[in-house]
């Protein structure tokens, strides 16, 4: 497998395991696939600043963002999500894939502060492929700045 994203691991010289597990309909089926703990199956979103400005937000499964942490965080009053068809062209990647390795801009990146001492998986920049990695790896060959920005999720 030579995708951007195993390329871009690869290069950064970060030790990384890739999972192929087929499609998957949430997240605890990833998990389930992947053999992690639903906090280990990292979920990369993409955040809109403003025109043409873009980060990546690196939360465990079992999280989602707080807008209000994020927004503190990055001294913003507003932030907001991309469509589909935007976050591809802003990162080469489809939601479901989406990884900062590899992505066509090297866009900032936050990493909770949760995912600190474990194993994680990641998008591979392609439908059922995943990777796992050392997540304070990861989070240093991608520069991110590592903070408490999420919330539990509310299941309902």
């Amino acid at each position: 497998m030579t995708g951007r994203a195993i390329e871009a691991l690869e290069n950064a010289g970060v030790a990384h395991r890739v999972v192929s597990h087929g499609p998957v309909r949430s997240l605890a089926e990833a998990a389930a696939a992947r053999g992690v703990e639903i906090p280990d199956v990292v979920k990369t979103i993409v955040v809109r600043r403003g025109e043409g400005d873009y980060l990546f937000v690196l939360v465990p499964g079992d999280r989602v963002i707080s807008w209000p942490k994020l927004r503190t965080l990055l001294g913003v009053s507003r932030l907001s999500m991309p469509d589909a068809a935007t976050a591809f062209d802003a990162t080469g990647y489809e939601r479901g894939t989406i990884t900062p390795f590899g992505s066509l801009v090297p866009w900032p990146v936050v990493a909770d502060e949760r995912m600190a001492g474990r194993e994680i998986t990641l998008g591979a920049g392609e439908h059922g492929v995943a990777v796992a990695v050392d997540a304070d790896t990861a989070v240093r060959a991608l520069g991110a700045t590592v903070a408490d920005v999420s919330d539990p999720e509310q299941n309902d």
